[in-house]
Parts: C-alpha cells; structure tokens; sequence
C-alpha cells in the first residue's frame, strides 16, 4: 500500500511522464476497478498463474485426447473408423466452441469472469468422467464383474456428457485464458511489447509440458492402473489450478467487455451501402475520426477502398452537440478495424487444412502404435498414446531454440521486433507439415509390409519408427501453430482479441471436421476399386494411400497460402 501511494505522488509531481511510466495507459483496469500500476500488475508476474491452468487444463485435455481413440476401440468397442470419426466430432466441437465463448466474453461477462465460469464447468464435467468408473450403475459393464462386449447405455450417456461439457468448458476456457495472458503486456511499452512475444511462445511450451506428462503418466495410470484413478487425479489437478489462478487476482490487468464487436463491423458495412453513391474524397481530411484518448487508432489503408465511405463527412452530417449515428457515419478507426476482419477471412480459409494434419496424430499415429513393439528394455511396454511424447518434445525445443536463440540473432540482423514475421513463421509450419505426411505414408508402407510377413497383433517393428513424424508434426506446429494464435490475437481489433484465439482454434476444428469428412469420401471412392483404403482396422488398411493423398493436399494449399500472405497487409497502429 505504502509503495502504491508514493507511485502516486511521483505521478502527481512528474506529471504525464511519470504517467506514461508508471501506469499503464491502455484501457486496462486493476482488481479494484482503477489505472494499474505497472510494477504491481500484469508482464510475468500475471502470466504465471494464468500458464499455470493452462498447465492443468492441458494436462486434462492430452490424458484424455490421446488415448481416447483407444478407450473408443477397446472399452466402447467401437471399429476403427467409428473410433476416428468420434474423436474428430468431439475434437471438432471442442475446438469450434472456443467461437461462442470468446464472443460472450468479449462482448459480455469479460476474460476472467468467462476462465472462472468455464472451469466450473470443466471440473464438472471431470467430475462426472470418473464417477463414470467409479459408481456400479454407471460403469461400462455396470454391475457386473470382469469384461463385456459392449458397454451399457447408462456408461455411454454419461460418457458422452463428461467429455461434451470438457467442450463446453473448453469453448470458455482457451480463448478467454490466452487472450488474457496477453492482456497483462501493454503494447505501448517497448519491453513489455516483446514480452508479449516471447509470452506466446512460453504458453506453448507450458503446453508441451502438460502434453508430455499427459501422454505419458496420466495414459500410463489410464491403461494399467484405470481411467477412473486417471480421471480422479485430474479432477484435483484442476480443482488446485482454480484457486491458483484466483490467487492470482490482484495482479492481473482487465479488459472490460465493450458490448458486441459485430454490431460496429455491420455499422460500418450499413453506413458503406448508405453512401455507395457518394464521391470518393481526394483528400482524406473529409474523414470521420474524433479524438478519443482511451482507444487505440488506426491508420487509414488505401485497400477495399468502398469501405472508406462509411466514414466520409457529408453536409451538415456533424452539427455541434450532436453525436453522429454510428449506422451513417462511423471512424476511420472502426473502417479499419472492419477492413482487418475481412482480410484476415482468406488467411483463415486457407490455414483450415492445416488442422487436418494436427488430427492424425492424436487417431491413426495412435492406432498405428497400437500395432508395433511399445517395449522399452526387456519388460516395461508403454502405452500407444505415449509416443506422443516426441511431439511435444519436438515443439517444446523449438519453441525454446526460436525464442532464445533464432529471435534474438534476428531481431539484430534484420531489426524486427519478431525476427520472423508471423506469416512466414506459419508458412515455414505447413511446408514441414508435407514432409511429415512424406515420412509418415514411407513408414506406413514399412509397418504393412512387416505386418504381412509376421501375420501378428503385435509386430517386431518398433514403435520408436513414428517418432520422426511426430517431431516433424512437433516442430512444426511450433512454427505454425504459434504462428496462427499470435496472428489472430495480433491482428484483430482489439475489442475482438478472445474471437481472434478462438479464430486460430477453429483452424484446428474445421480441420477436425474435414477429416472425418475426408474420410468418409476416400472411403466412398476407394470402395469402388475394391479395398478401401480405411477399413474397420489398421491390417485391411491402406494408410499409406491416405497419407500420401494428404502430402498432396498440403502441398497444394502451401501454394495458395504463400499467395494469399504475400498481398496480406499487417495492421498499423497511429
């Protein structure tokens, strides 16, 4: 209190420079509804309890996510391709829901009021997955001892609703969480604007780790000990991760929510339309933007030009006293911040199938593991889930090896603040996603010959052989994925900052969503010549076909993503 209270009188002595210093000036208010200091609030010191949920809740999510596909096949009985069709609806859901909770938080409840609400609801629904293992009734053989056929229908309501609320909670949860970690780094302040670039990266690394012990202890405890001792321990890692993140209360910075951000995108197209007729100006003096302190300005841009006249000043359009309507004339500011919209849709489009490929490795890499030599020694077998292991461990070393070594050698070099700008840090992501459907359709071809030859469950090839894929699937989604959540949260309007996360997520919801369609139409095609190419299991397969097919589609839609970033035009701040 002492300390706040002379920050106060060196303002009231230094005037606007200690302000500017001292405070900070970005919209942003403290705990108690006031400026925050900026030695007291936000920068690392916040992010610290916000990574640490996003540890937990990542966590939670791979312990389940990876193995699912294993817990469908074996406990639900369900067929391969059932099996991945079911991952990638629920996936898809999880990751397009982050669309409906970041909008109410923007517009409504604000960031940190949507993280405390939406990880209720994932505790809940936690809570419910392993009362799944636990109560007789609602077992997957219910009250009955030993092994079943097929899982009682009373288990598979209730396992369906466990894992539909981690959606639920989920949709709240990821893009509320990460936009407001990146709330706590002004970007009017030179230092704390790259600590907001290096904070992505270390969000992803916090992620790599919560993958890592997911996918290798928590999958360990689900295959040997029980998903019910699995789930019971993630229910009271996540119920630990909320009353840490609360603590962490008085040091945060809040956004407050200012209402919808697409009611002034559609007030600008509605006062653009109103005013199609009117001359364009040769001078930009006849545009509309007042000052206003508290709001970040853009500068104007010369592209879709038809937009500009929503904010062009007609006769006695301004009178004095008078606000003018928003649905006839709106800011240079509010044009802009619609044009970004509009230019960000084709970046989107064509970062879509790039979720395709994140699919594969949490349902057939899986499956594939399945099938080969887990043993590590003479004794100890992992589970199949847990050569996920490289992938994270191939995205954990490049987030740290970009972020302290390729950053900082580049941003002396080339003297930009990001060493790579964020559209080629993406692109550099898809080109590495070719080469590891490449690798993964050879090594593919190899485990079919050999499953050939042994006529096995369990086949001599080790499973140790999907590790390249996964480390190139790692690495680049270092690239590209990091890539995306800096860009969408970046270039966004600011009032729209949660719908630009929940934007990046998406990418990997849609991508989710083409899969299974994907799937389906290959499977259409392929049984027409005869065998088709993804059958009830992985031995009347033809994987190999499928990942070469995707090598192709990526390697198309790499082109049209180097031609639609090259006429990308990034946002300029006033």
């Amino acid at each position: 209190m002492a300390l706040e209270l002379e920050e106060q009188m060196n303002i009231a002595e230094n005037g606007g420079y200690a302000k500017e210093t001292l405070m900070v000036c970005d919209s942003s208010l403290d705990h108690k509804g006031g400026i925050p200091l900026r030695s007291s609030t936000g920068t690392r010191k916040a992010a610290f309890f916000i990574i640490a949920i996003e540890f937990s809740e990542r966590l939670t999510f791979f312990a389940i996510a990876s193995n699912l596909i294993t817990y469908l096949t074996k406990v639900m009985h369900q067929d391969l391709t059932t099996a991945a069709k079911t991952v990638n609806c629920w996936a898809g859901v999880t990751t397009v829901m982050p669309l409906l909770g970041g909008f109410i938080a923007d517009s409504y409840t604000g960031r940190f009021v949507m993280i405390l609400l939406s990880s209720i609801i994932y505790l809940m629904g936690l809570g419910i997955l392993t009362m799944s293992q636990f109560i007789p009734a609602l077992k997957p053989c219910g009250d009955s001892k030993g092994s079943c056929v097929n899982p009682t229908k009373h288990h598979e309501l209730v396992f369906f609703i466990g894992i539909y609320l981690l959606s639920i909670g989920t949709g709240g949860h990821k893009p509320s969480l990460e936009s407001f970690g990146a709330d706590q780094f002004d970007d009017n302040q030179l230092e704390e604007r790259k600590g907001k670039m290096s904070f992505f990266n270390w969000w992803s690394a916090a992620l790599c780790c919560g993958l890592v012990l997911g996918v290798t202890v928590l999958v360990y405890v689900e295959d040997n000990s029980g998903w019910g001792i699995a789930n019971l321990i993630l229910t009271v890692a996540m119920f630990i991760a909320i009353i840490i993140f609360y603590l962490g209360k008085p040091l945060f910075r809040y956004q407050m929510p200012q209402g919808s951000p697409l009611t002034p995108i559609l007030q600008v197209f509605v006062a653009a339309m109103r005013k199609r007729k009117v001359p364009y100006p040769s001078s930009q003096d006849s545009f509309y933007e007042p000052e206003n302190p508290q709001r970040g300005l853009l500068c104007h841009t010369d592209k879709l030009k038809f937009l500009d006249k929503a904010c062009v000043v007609e006769n006695d359009e301004i009178t004095e006293g008078n606000k003018p309507s928003p649905w006839k004339l709106t800011t240079v500011t509010k044009v802009e911040e619609t044009k970004l919209i509009v230019n960000i849709v084709p970046i989107w489009l064509a970062s879509v199938l790039y979720g395709v490929l994140v699919a594969q490795g949490s349902t057939f890499f899986v499956k594939q593991s399945s099938t080969m030599d887990r043993k590590i020694g003479s004794s100890f077998v992992i589970p199949p889930a847990s050569i996920q292991a490289f992938f994270a461990l191939g995205m954990l070393f490049s987030v740290i090896i970009y972020d302290r070594i390729i950053t900082p050698i580049l941003r002396r070099k080339a003297g930009n603040e990001r060493g790579i700008p964020i559209l080629k840090r993406v692109g550099i992501g898809m080109f590495l996603s070719i080469l590891c459907m490449i690798v993964a359709a050879l090594v593919e071809k190899q485990r079919l010959l050999t499953a050939e030859k042994e006529k096995s469950k369990v086949l001599s090839m080790s499973a140790f052989w999907l590790a390249p894929q996964y480390l190139l699937l790692g690495i680049g989604d270092a690239f590209a994925l990091v890539g995306l959540q800096e860009f969408f949260y970046d270039q966004v309007p600011d009032s729209m900052r949660s719908i630009g996360i929940a934007l990046y997520l998406s990418v990997i919801g849609v991508g989710s969503f083409f899969t299974s369609f994907l799937i389906i139409v290959v499977n259409h095609f392929t049984k027409q010549t005869g065998k088709p190419w993804i059958g009830k299991d992985l031995t009347s397969s033809r994987l190999d076909k499928f990942y070469w097919l995707l090598a192709a589609i990526f390697g198309l839609n790499f082109c049209i993503f180097v031609l639609v970033a090259k006429r990308y035009s990034y946002k300029q701040k006033m």
